[in-house]
């Protein structure tokens, strides 16, 4: 019982820190994104695992342009501002230059899926020892909230009102069975920031890319579904349990490629109506 804390009267001891409440590498937890936004989360998970691999002083992230972008005023890593989907190019160039340093891309769907399906499919079929990050919303949150190419079925955004219907807008895109298949993709994980457990195993799964990069393994690439209630119009706290029932019932977390070995495939999309 000792161990026990009283809420029906003062506390016998005054509170005390027990340990560091954020990365060493996040400056701030103050943003201007959304409330409910998942995506400092995510971020939070990649700068641990940096730290975790003692990175932090030859890390270099290529950023791209999505609401994740005004992150980057509370991350003390090096960072190169990339254009609308080219970061994984950007990020090629800059592991051949410095061989040596942990170089990452964090981008949207919305930069990625839509901008820059090319760049990175190309980066992955080269095997280029590059990690990506993909934050993943299903949406265009910068510019407004609209459909992007990895919205799901049934999905709400600012185009797409009353759900993503596939014989009107067509399929969503699933990136990690896209690009998981590919010979020199060596690492490949979805993961999802909705839940405490979610959150853990995505730290995980960020550690084994970056792991993949320093042993030179080839391309690694961690999918994060992100919350993202303002552009799914629904209230905030609705926004974890929308991720799961909705884009985790298509975009399935979990390891898709590990040690250039396959797990999973992506699933055939189903018959349109």
């Amino acid at each position: 019982m000792s161990d026990i804390i009283r809420t029906d009267r003062p506390p016998e001891a005054a509170a005390r820190k027990t340990g560091e409440f954020m990365p060493t590498l996040q400056l701030s937890t103050d943003h201007d994104l959304c409330p409910g936004c998942g995506e400092p989360l995510a971020l939070r998970t990649v700068l641990e695992s940096i730290v975790d691999l003692g990175m932090s002083q030859q890390c270099v992230g290529v950023i791209g342009i999505g609401c994740y972008t005004a992150l980057t005023s509370i991350m003390d890593v090096d960072l190169i501002q990339a254009l609308h989907g080219r970061a994984p190019s950007v990020a090629t160039g800059s592991k051949r230059m410095r061989p040596e340093t942990l170089i990452f891309t964090l981008q949207g769907d919305g930069d990625m899926a839509n901008e820059g399906l090319q760049e990175v499919i190309h980066t992955a079929a080269r095997g280029e020892s590059v990690t990506c990050i993909l934050l993943n919303n299903g949406v265009f949150g910068e510019t407004g909230g609209h459909m992007t190419a990895t919205t799901v079925i049934g999905q709400r955004t600012k185009n797409s009102l009353d759900g993503r219907d596939a014989a009107y807008h067509g399929h969503p895109i699933d990136m990690i069975g896209l690009l998981a298949p590919l010979g020199g993709t060596a690492y490949a994980a979805r993961g999802s920031v909705h839940d405490a457990a979610g959150v853990a195993k995505t730290r995980r799964m960020v550690r084994r890319a970056f792991e993949a990069q320093l042993r030179g393994d080839g391309f690694s690439i961690v999918e994060i579904l992100t919350m993202c209630p303002t552009g799914w119009f629904i209230p905030t706290e609705e926004g974890p349990d929308y991720l799961d029932t909705v884009m985790g019932e298509i975009h399935v977390t979990g390891e898709w490629k590990r040690d250039g070995q396959l797990l999973q495939q992506a699933a055939d999309p189903p018959e349109a109506d």
